[in-house]
């Protein structure tokens, strides 16, 4: 059996969906050594991975795109965040390849410097991917507004001229940082963002269609496996049994991102509803919440018992959030506020399975009406999680790991 060496980057919403796959690779005999967030450290050691922190000073550098007053001061602030971090965990990485002699490694695609140090390691790696993945695609629009895709020749037409307006501004961004870690680690240089995408010998893409939208052109080296639900070990609370009503899920963000208005909206919105409003704050202090008698705020409840009696979820757009209410089913309600979340709203719209209002649109009136119109949405959302189930979720993405970098070629695979 094989060692494996995974490195995420410093957010709980890129370590739990890994870990799902890792859980099932310890399953299957082989040993895991993780890198990851000082506070997880611990809980990580319980699902019997050789845990240890990155370097700290990856996570005193703050993710503080929020407070961008416009979509490219954000851009801006988050690739500066990404390329210091890059300075660092690139010799994190190579440090803790020499300390654990992997026989393979497994890199969180925000860390551009450790996928640097990956590749010039030389051994067997790949990434993982678990929001939407910023490659191009004849079949897709340009990435990061959110566009729906394109439908007959003026579509094509629209993406043709938008999408050197849209991909350049990241790639002017984003390209010297990446770079210059790869220069560090003895690398020559990417030219696109799609090529740094398309470096490691395997991408497992959390995600399937048709939340996904159909390409024709997907790399080779990409693999798509669908959401790896895991929710941290926790009893259902005991106030959930005396909950007679329908209950609508409400999250934001698990890193701060001055989210908290979808919560307070929602609160509001909701009040009047024959629903049962569960909000989780895990970056927020509940007490500053007013709540009304139908809901609860809390700072983290375990998702899926409340998903197994949900009829919508109204998120901020995280990818693990949103992803976990449509594996169970559940139609969502999104509202976007960034980074990779109007691509998420939208996907959710395409796909039929609830709705999306715009943050800057975000009143309790127009909540109410996307919420109604999302509960609507169930087959949608139900024909979602029929294609993330077929796809495989942890178990194919545990069998790609070991065909491709291990070379057991008898793994077993779920087809759905």
């Amino acid at each position: 059996m094989a060692r494996i060496l995974v490195y995420t980057s410093p957010a709980r919403g890129h370590l739990f969906p890994v870990s799902a796959i890792l859980d099932v690779l310890v399953e299957r005999g082989h040993s895991i050594a993780i890198r990851t967030l000082g506070s997880e450290v611990a809980r990580a050691a319980t699902r019997g991975f050789d845990s240890a922190p990155v370097d700290p000073r990856i996570e005193s550098i703050e993710h503080d795109d929020w407070g961008a007053r416009t979509p490219t001061g954000a851009l801006k602030r988050g690739v500066r965040v990404f390329g210091a971090r890059g300075e660092l965990d690139g010799p994190d990485l190579e440090n803790a390849i020499r300390d654990v002699r992997p026989d393979a490694v497994i890199v969180d695609i925000n860390c551009w410097g450790a996928a640097a140090a990956a590749e010039s390691w030389g051994g067997p790696w790949a990434t993982f991917c678990p929001y939407p993945l910023p490659l191009g695609s004849r079949d897709a629009p340009p990435f990061g507004p959110g566009l729906p895709p394109a439908r007959g020749p003026l579509g094509r037409a629209r993406d043709r001229l938008l999408r050197p307006l849209v991909v350049g501004p990241y790639a002017r961004q984003a390209l010297p940082p990446v770079n210059a870690a790869r220069s560090s680690f003895g690398l020559g240089p990417v030219a696109t963002a799609d090529e740094f995408l398309t470096r490691p010998p395997l991408v497992l893409y959390l995600t399937a269609e048709p939340f996904e939208y159909p390409r024709s052109d997907w790399p080779a080296n990409v693999a798509l496996v669908g959401p790896c639900e895991v929710d941290p070990p926790a009893d259902p609370p005991d106030w959930l049994k005396e909950v007679e009503r329908p209950i609508v899920l409400v999250t934001s963000s698990s890193e701060f991102q001055d989210d908290a208005r979808l919560v307070e909206t929602a609160l509001t919105a909701l009040a009047d509803e024959e629903v049962f409003v569960v909000a989780t704050v895990p970056a927020h202090e509940p007490p500053r919440f007013q709540v009304p008698d139908n809901a609860r705020v809390e700072s983290f409840v375990a998702h899926t018992p409340l998903l197994e009696r949900a009829v919508c979820a109204i998120t901020h757009g995280g990818m693990g959030a949103t992803q976990k209410a449509l594996a169970h089913g559940v139609p969502v309600c999104v509202v976007p506020f960034g980074r990779d979340q109007l691509e998420v709203a939208r996907r959710v719209a395409v796909a039929g399975a609830g709705t999306r209002l715009p943050a800057r649109r975000l009143r309790a009136d127009r909540l109410r009406d996307a919420f109604r119109q999302a509960v609507t949405c169930a087959d949608g959302a139900r024909r979602v999680a029929q294609g993330f189930a077929a796809a495989g979720g942890a178990q194919a993405a545990a069998s790609l790991v070991e065909e491709r970098l291990v070379g057991l070629r008898g793994a077993a695979r779920v087809t759905g």
